[in-house]
């Protein structure tokens, strides 16, 4: 079950992303309400959050949805998949995806966007649908467009980055 829609358009998010990445400088709370954003606007969505990228793998990060995989090898899945090659990956059917982790099954497709800072992973964006096919271009822009106003507040010194990383 996806949240209710609030109608915000894309340029209302991204106005919104700027505006908790500009004015927060914990990166988990940064995060936690970056998640709660994307997870509002986006409609037929039923998981939105991040993995931070922790000791070689993907560990679970702020999210909004059911329950989630903890952690996640690089190359596997989706995510560790957006992370190796960190390029955004948008699979219209995450069951035909080779070594998909299923961590809802109601989940169809999904969207994975990197968050690189001057070449170091960070972690990804994950967004899952239970609607095949949920996720276009059009989405895919506006994610990354997302990641991009958290990168630049953590280029900027906004958010500084946790000693764990």
């Amino acid at each position: 079950m996806s949240a209710p829609a609030h109608n915000l358009t894309p340029q209302d998010l991204l106005s919104a992303v700027q505006g908790v990445t500009e004015s927060e400088t914990d990166l988990i709370a940064t995060l936690a309400n970056v998640a709660a954003l994307v997870f509002e606007a986006l409609p037929q969505v039923n998981w939105a959050g991040f993995y931070l990228f922790r000791q070689g793998q993907l560990v679970l990060g702020p999210f909004q949805g059911r329950v989630a995989c903890t952690r996640i090898p690089l190359g596997k899945g989706v995510c560790g998949t957006a992370a190796q090659s960190r390029t955004t990956q948008c699979v219209a059917d995450v069951h035909s995806f080779p070594g998909h982790i299923a961590c809802d099954a109601a989940s169809a497709s999904e969207i994975v966007v990197p968050l690189v800072v001057d070449d170091v992973l960070l972690g990804v964006l994950d967004i899952d649908s239970p609607v095949k096919a949920r996720f276009g271009a059009e989405e895919q822009a506006l994610l990354e467009a997302v990641v991009a106003c958290v990168v630049k507040a953590v280029r900027a010194g906004n958010v500084p980055l946790p000693l764990a990383f």
